[in-house]
């Protein structure tokens, strides 16, 4: 889920008292997370992935440049699968006008999209706020990110990720970082994939990042998230590198991912 340039916002539920401890240390038993084939898949495929205009206040132009960008996703991710040796397959893709239910739950506040990953399916809403202001590159940020939650669902990374034990508060909330920032990197290696196709300039990379910089701050009480030096981190890893190999969440520090 994502609004501003932040993907998911997950609803914390009943949290385990912490006995006076916290644990946060990279994930050491999990291989599917840490050793997982994509990251030795080697650097995403150029693709030619040319932007469409948007025009605000229109709900189609919005959709019109979604939907390529969708192509181009499937088209970069499915030669990555086959080079790491797994099998893919596309998502479905559903556009809202208004809040509803998704993914077996209501629409929750300041939600730009949502992935459902039993369904394999981007949700993404187009109401009124992201119509009448649409930012093209906060676009490609949300649906790529989106698109890294199905990228981990089929690696086989977002079921390890659910079965990880945790300890408390503090451990389970740090877990969710490292998802959360490893979709972030992946959407990075696929904009850095294909913007040699697009028309664009340093300047708007930057601005980019530093969006993403400034909306981690304005949710900084949403614990679950990271940082916002830590997720423009973690969209620039994965843009420099354009390779799943930048993106292994799981074995960093701690304070990579606070």
């Amino acid at each position: 889920m994502r609004k501003l340039s932040l993907a998911i916002l997950l609803t914390l539920v009943a949290t385990l008292a912490l006995q006076g401890r916290s644990w946060a240390y990279p994930i050491k038993n999990a291989p599917i997370l840490t050793r997982n084939a994509l990251y030795a898949s080697g650097p995403l495929g150029r693709v030619s992935c040319p932007e469409p205009p948007v025009e605000a206040g229109d709900v189609a132009s919005v959709k019109n440049y979604l939907v390529p960008l969708v192509r181009c996703l499937d088209t970069v991710w499915a030669a990555q699968f086959k080079k790491a040796r797994l099998p893919f397959v596309k998502p479905g893709v559903r556009f809202l006008t208004k809040p509803q239910r998704a993914c077996g739950r209501k629409w929750g506040k300041n939600i730009q999209a949502i992935y459902c990953n039993p369904t394999r399916q981007i949700v993404f809403l187009l109401d009124k706020s992201i119509v009448d202001d649409p930012g093209d590159l906060f676009l490609m940020d949300v649906i790529a990110h989106e698109y890294g939650h199905h990228v981990q669902n089929l690696a086989g990374m977002w079921k390890a990720y659910d079965r990880l034990p945790g300890r408390g508060e503090n451990e389970y909330l740090e877990q969710t970082r490292r998802h959360e920032l490893q979709a972030e990197c992946l959407a990075g290696a696929f904009i850095g994939a294909v913007w040699p196709s697009l028309d664009r300039t340093a300047e708007d990379w930057n601005d980019l990042v530093a969006a993403d910089r400034r909306s981690g701050d304005e949710i900084a009480d949403v614990r679950d998230h990271g940082k916002g030096r830590n997720i423009a981190n973690w969209l620039s890893r994965g843009y420099k590198a354009t390779a799943p190999s930048a993106c292994n969440t799981w074995i960093a520090g701690s304070a990579m991912v606070a």
